[in-house]
């Protein structure tokens, strides 16, 4: 088991996944319901966008051979799909995607595409290439941050009375920073390769 993989699969997945920028967005999608219909709505989100995230992780690789796309390549443009999610965080300029009454607001926008958007698909995609002998690990840390986004979403509405909308702002801030370096470490790494720089 690599305890280091296991922390950066973690730490890029929950930044992602963003639970305390988005548990204010979720109230507002789940305005009307009642607390079981609510938890219910979180436990499917959580479940889809987690088997999602798997599914890609493992396949991923199988789409990019099919495409003749190299690592590389997908590392620089994931660093760079990062860093714009990272910039519209740090600017306060996500969309809050509009809700109609018949869509299962578990699977979108919930699901996809807060918790598991493309940021967070290409992510693990880069983190199962990065680590051959350590897929288990990354599933792991895949699965801890599902699990720990699945608690602070459950608690929205308490978190969202505790934090406060300035709260709420500040935490997605702080996200945001740390998206935006991981961002630039990953699209480096990608440029490195591409031009054969060590």
């Amino acid at each position: 088991m690599d305890i280091p993989t296991i922390v950066r699969t973690f730490t890029a997945v929950f930044v992602i996944a963003d639970a305390l920028g988005n548990a204010p967005l979720f109230l507002v999608l789940t305005k009307g319901m009642e607390p079981d219909e609510r938890n219910r709505a979180v436990d499917k989100a959580s479940t889809v966008a987690t088997l999602v995230i798997l599914a890609f992780a493992f396949g991923g690789q199988a789409i990019l051979n099919y495409l003749h796309i190299s690592i590389a390549s997908l590392q620089v443009s994931g660093g760079l799909i990062l860093l714009l999610i990272a910039l519209e965080m740090l600017n306060g300029e996500l969309d809050t995607p509009v809700v109609e009454q018949e869509r299962d607001v578990a699977i979108t926008p919930l699901a996809l595409p807060l918790l598991a958007g493309p940021g967070t698909l290409t992510t693990v995609m880069i983190l199962m290439a990065d680590a051959p002998n350590a897929h288990l690990s990354v599933v792991i840390g895949i699965l801890s941050a599902m699990f720990v986004t699945w608690i602070i979403v459950r608690q929205a509405t308490q978190i969202d009375r505790w934090i406060g909308i300035q709260g709420s702002l500040i935490v997605t801030k702080l996200l945001g920073f740390l998206l935006a370096a991981l961002a630039v470490e990953i699209g480096s790494e990608g440029i490195r390769t591409l031009f054969n720089l060590v």
